[in-house]
């Protein structure tokens, strides 16, 4: 291989409003390095900047867009039409692949990009860069059977599937949800799909955790008989959409205020959070004296710290939460998409997490449901053993068979 003789993975995380494509797609690119590898990550995320970027890794960053409706989309900053800035995008993802060359090209849960911007960048490695392989990687759970059957169908999905990649990885386990199944994959897709097993996390050092500690309870007395205070984190991802979770906590402690000084906690509402609410969820968690942030680079720290963990239900966080082995409260949104409710019921059936249904969400149940998990505090360590924490390693035999074919390693 040329470039140092390293492999050139390309990856493309198309990052409207969220944090979620980023950060899986950093996870994987960290993982790549030891082939070795040299990775690009194309992304229009506003904040890819706030993450510690490894050697190895860099970026290419596209106008942001917003999305405004599950089909509608908006320019993030500057004052263009969706369709200019959509152009830009598609322009600089085809030159960032005709100057690059990847010997790989990644691309994160949508098949042809925001509103089909990178169809015809497929198109174009499909029939000029053949050294380069078209991988396809999705979530373990999309959304419902019927609206993604739906929406693949409207959108040419499978044909996308069929005729521009050349490999599918799936992030999950067939035996939790079968995607094959439950969006009625053909044969001709379904042969080259291989499921990958979830992506782990990074796992901090105590060193790492006592330093947030001394950061977030450095004024946090223990309770009486009590050597550790229970601490709740709570976190809605990019924070867009977060705002009923923390609302429904909040009300639970302002309805009894004795119980809130039974527990510390952390309330992290995301970088996305509109600035009122940002301000009104901060303004009501310091009557207890909880702290309240928008975004943490670390999570994984806060997560270890953490006693409880509840979250949305996205997919990097539970992966996050699992591989801490903390205990974890879901409570998932339904709008846009059911992939969260799906997940939380998926890995609750397997004894990884509870979680609130969205027509239960009280502030009692809440506050029941919170306690019950302080009550158990029981991890049971030879489950979380088991959980199928692969994707690294099947990443990576993927990845090397495609280069030995090739005759690159």
């Amino acid at each position: 291989m040329s470039f140092g003789d390293q492999a050139r993975i390309l990856m493309y995380s198309h990052d409207t409003y969220g944090l979620g494509h980023l950060r899986r797609s950093l996870a994987i690119a960290k993982s790549v390095r030891s082939i070795p590898a040299s990775v690009i990550i194309i992304t229009g995320s506003p904040l890819v900047g706030r993450f510690a970027i490894p050697k190895g890794i860099d970026f290419v960053r596209i106008p942001g867009m917003i999305k405004v409706s599950n089909e509608e989309y908006t320019p993030l900053s500057i004052k263009l039409p969706p369709s200019n800035v959509l152009s830009i995008r598609e322009e600089i993802i085809l030159a960032t692949i005709r100057s690059f060359r990847p010997h790989f090209f990644l691309v994160d849960k949508s098949p042809l990009g925001l509103k089909r911007e990178i169809q015809s960048s497929l198109e174009w490695i499909n029939a000029n860069l053949t050294e380069c392989t078209t991988i396809l990687g999705l979530r373990d759970i999309m959304d419902s059977s019927e609206e993604t059957i739906r929406e693949w169908t409207e959108k040419n999905i499978y044909e996308a599937m069929k005729n521009l990649y050349k490999e599918i990885w799936v992030y999950g386990v067939r035996d939790f949800y079968d995607p094959i199944e439950e969006y009625q994959i053909p044969p001709s897709i379904s042969k080259k799909l291989y499921f990958t097993g979830y992506i782990p996390r990074y796992v901090p050092s105590d060193e790492e955790i006592e330093r947030v500690r001394k950061t977030f309870l450095k004024k946090i007395k223990p309770i009486k008989g009590n050597s550790q205070i229970p601490i709740v984190l709570i976190t809605a991802g990019g924070g867009g959409d977060g705002y009923p979770i923390f609302d429904t906590f909040l009300k639970a402690f302002e309805e009894d205020k004795t119980a809130s000084s039974n527990l510390y906690t952390i309330l992290v509402t995301g970088p996305f959070v509109e600035p009122e609410v940002f301000l009104e969820i901060k303004n009501r968690a310091s009557r207890f004296g909880w702290k309240t942030i928008k975004f943490y680079r670390h999570m994984e720290t806060l997560i270890a710290l953490a006693t409880v963990v509840v979250s949305m239900g996205g997919y990097n966080t539970l992966c996050e939460i699992l591989t801490l082995r903390k205990p974890a409260l879901i409570v998932p949104r339904t709008i846009p998409r059911e992939e969260q409710l799906i997940r939380a019921q998926v890995l609750c059936k397997h004894g990884f997490c509870e979680f609130i249904p969205p027509k239960h969400l009280t502030p009692k149940v809440f506050k029941e449901k919170l306690f019950q998990l302080f009550e158990k505090n029981v991890i049971d360590a030879t489950k979380f053993e088991r959980f199928p924490f692969t994707a690294f390693e099947i990443i990576k035999d993927r990845l090397l068979h495609h280069l030995s074919r090739k005759g690159l390693v």
